[in-house]
């Protein structure tokens, strides 16, 4: 049975592989994002984060023509201006954020999954797969609810401070990919991991 490495912290993204019944191990990426270009478009932006993480991942050790799947990805919103919404920095923050999202929402997500093999001491690329999907939704948080909200959810750690899967009070609508708001799609991840040869 083959295991998937993940390169990322997301509590989010850990649950839905391991409702997926998707076996995977975490290792560690040091990319820092700022070095990406952010004035680019939604689709591009997370796509190029996925990419240049996957550039930064702390691979385990092989042996010679051991074969591994690896996989980063990157969730950014969009406002009603048009900027893009990363992680809140602080409490602060994720109050204006939440204050911001009230109403309708963009949200993309960007995977890139790569099978490399180890050979003359080195892990080296096979095949890659980069995919991103998107959905606009609708959300409605009353103020005074935003502080325990952020308090149980986690929403420090998520895109707009929007951990979507603990607000289904607060979401109206959803058109698009649900799994790429909670921060990686499923659907297209399982295709791509079929495609790739990790069953």
């Amino acid at each position: 049975m083959n295991i998937l490495y993940l390169a990322s912290k997301s509590s989010s993204r850990r649950k839905l592989l391991t409702q997926a019944q998707i076996p995977y191990a975490l290792i560690e990426q040091n990319a820092d994002e700022t070095q990406c270009d952010w004035n680019l478009s939604l689709q591009e932006v997370v796509t190029a984060i996925a990419r240049y993480k996957m550039e930064h991942c702390i691979l385990p050790s092989g042996q010679e023509g051991e074969i591994i799947f690896v996989l980063t990805a990157d969730t950014l919103g969009k406002e009603t201006t048009g900027a893009l919404s990363g992680k809140p920095a602080d409490f602060a923050d994720a109050i204006a954020k939440l204050k911001a999202a009230n109403g309708v929402n963009y949200c993309g997500t960007a995977f890139c999954l790569d099978r490399k093999i180890y050979t003359n001491n080195g892990w080296h690329l096979q095949e890659r797969i980069i995919t991103y999907a998107q959905a606009e939704y609708e959300w409605y948080m009353p103020e005074g609810e935003m502080e325990n909200y952020i308090a149980i959810s986690g929403a420090l750690d998520a895109a707009g401070a929007i951990k979507i899967e603990y607000g289904a009070q607060y979401l109206k609508k959803v058109d698009g990919s649900y799994s790429a708001i909670v921060g990686l799609p499923m659907f297209e991840l399982c295709a791509a991991l079929k495609k790739i040869g990790f069953y």
